[in-house]
């Protein structure tokens, strides 16, 4: 039994066990239609094989038909009972040896929508104890920036991604030269010198080109003279139906000339593989189980099972998921390369930027991330996803771990007569006292934000109640409860004569400049922390005169 034929023997034992042991070859086909997407194309050809497989699920006996279902691991669902599936699901088909990749593209570090591809892939083979590939896809050589070599794997490292395995396809080229020539020989394949536009008019209607009736002599021929040839001379297409409803599906291109500088090979190479020619070659040789891809791929799923079929390989299960869609964010590579080069952003880790660089440059965690695309599954509906969702995920994991300081954007002074200093003591976390505290010394004078600084009562946190009038201060007690009933507002403060200058980049880019507690001086870059009432941040450099951090969220 073939994939195709199992697939239908599966839908025809679910509809059998619903009906009393008498499955209906419309329903089946129904059936099909509804939860494959990527076999609608062969409606055509499974409306019959439906018919001969119900007939032989329906001569079995009920006992039979229950057996078959274990055998084949399939289950039924009741709407009674079903739940909608969180978070990742199961992988369809066997579990057993699952290998599966992230094959990016070198053009760029990786962005967020390339953790969509990321860790689904390396959930997945955690959780059946498979194989994870790294392939980088560097066969079209205008689209590769060298440093993303470097920048791909350490952006995987950030994430938790481990791959067991790495390959690089600009490696590959005498594989693919290997399977080309035999798909030519096999007479699946052929060289074609059409003029792009001609054969555009003729595939659009339907007709085939000229050369697709050449003899295997003849491909061969031409095969071994395209590298003498010029760009655009000649090209290598796979056979599949000329008539197929989709044009983009006919006959497509599986061998090209490119006439420009790769970044690793040089000039090595003129004839260069088409992604769909290499990535089946690369998926089959590398033992791809399960092939995960966004459902913008549905096509080129579809490409690449005639060349499986050609050669006699056995297809993958190839699972489509929808698009992720983000507001207020730079995913594209190409115009995040182009911002650079431009100096609209300064780098990759810009935060205005979606990288991943980015977002770890502005404290975001990779369990906040790994949460997410956990959170969003593999289901095929287009997804969207807001800031607001990504910090609050982030929030949950480092509240508990940061400690608090206190942060003086835009200050201002205020000063009172006091007669005895005031040691003030802050507890590093309010919910973990274990950690220690903080002191802050008030002598009467100290920096309050400018925002704060309206008429009336307010109170210093845990210091003295103050009266703002006119852009003067005046004391007037220390009791919290007369703040809390005259309803003062309570706002941090720093030392005059003890402080750090301190700079906040947004994630607009713009800069928020202030004043900090003096204990911000021994932390080490890199630590997150919470300004109090102002948000959390990370620290990204420290100078004699001032220390910068990134802010992440509230």
């Amino acid at each position: 039994m073939d994939k195709l034929e199992e697939i239908i023997y599966k839908h025809a034992l679910l509809n059998a066990i619903k009906h009393k042991g008498s499955a209906n070859p419309k329903a089946v086909m129904g059936s099909i239609m509804s939860k494959e997407a990527e076999l609608r194309s062969r409606a055509s050809e499974i409306g019959p094989l439906s018919g001969k497989i119900v007939a032989k699920v329906n001569a079995l006996s009920k006992e039979e038909q229950k057996s078959e279902m274990e055998k084949y691991d399939v289950h039924v669902e009741t709407k009674k009972h079903s739940k909608k599936v969180k978070g990742l699901g199961e992988l369809p088909g066997s579990h057993k040896n699952v290998v599966m990749r992230f094959a990016p593209n070198p053009s760029g570090p990786l962005h967020i929508g390339h953790a969509r591809a990321a860790i689904p892939n390396s959930e997945f083979v955690k959780k059946y104890n498979g194989k994870l590939i790294l392939r980088i896809e560097d066969t079209d050589p205008k689209r590769v920036f060298e440093p993303a070599y470097q920048m791909i794997q350490e952006d995987l490292e950030w994430l938790g991604v481990k791959p067991d395995e790495i390959y690089y396809q600009s490696d590959r080229f005498e594989i693919y030269y290997k399977y080309a020539e035999e798909l030519i020989e096999k007479g699946k394949a052929y060289m074609c010198t059409c003029d792009s536009k001609d054969f555009k008019e003729l595939k659009d209607n339907c007709k085939p080109c000229p050369h697709r009736d050449n003899t295997i002599e003849e491909n061969l021929k031409l095969w071994k003279e395209f590298p003498e040839m010029e760009e655009g001379q000649a090209v290598l297409r796979v056979k599949t139906d000329i008539k197929h409803k989709n044009p983009a599906i006919r006959d497509w291109v599986a061998m090209r000339i490119v006439n420009q500088e790769h970044p690793k090979l040089g000039n090595k190479y003129k004839i260069y593989p088409m992604m769909n020619f290499s990535v089946a070659v690369d998926d089959h040789l590398m033992g791809m189980t399960h092939v995960l891809r966004g459902k913008d791929h549905l096509a080129n799923s579809e490409k690449q099972k005639y060349l499986y079929n050609h050669m006699g390989w056995e297809v993958p299960e190839f699972i489509h998921y929808g698009r992720l869609k983000m507001t207020d964010i730079a995913l594209s590579t190409s115009k995040a390369k182009a911002g650079i080069e431009s100096g609209e952003y300064w780098g990759w880790d810009d935060p205005r930027l979606g990288t991943l660089r980015a977002l770890a440059r502005r404290g975001i965690q990779p369990e906040a991330i790994i949460e997410l695309m956990k959170e969003i599954g593999i289901k095929m509906n287009d997804s969207s996803v807001s800031w607001k969702k990504i910090y609050g995920l982030n929030r949950h994991i480092i509240e508990d771990k940061v400690n608090r300081y206190f942060f003086v954007p835009d200050p201002m002074k205020v000063s009172i007569p006091l007669k005895d200093n005031m040691i003030i003591k802050r507890p590093l976390h309010p919910d973990y006292l274990e950690r220690g505290e903080r002191e802050l010394l008030f002598d009467g004078e100290a920096y309050i934000p400018k925002k704060d600084f309206k008429d009336g009562l307010v109170r210093l946190m845990d210091a003295v109640n103050l009266d703002l009038k006119d852009e003067n201060a005046s004391y007037h007690s220390s009791s919290f409860e007369d703040a809390r009933e005259h309803h003062a507002s309570i706002i941090q403060w720093v030392p005059l004569k003890d402080n750090v200058k301190v700079k906040i980049v947004m994630p607009d880019a713009s800069t928020v400049t202030g004043l900090a507690e003096s204990d911000i001086k021994e932390l080490k870059v890199g630590t997150i922390l919470q300004f109090e009432r102002f948000g959390f941040v990370k620290l990204d450099s420290k100078n004699d005169n001032e220390i910068t951090f990134y802010y992440a969220h509230k």
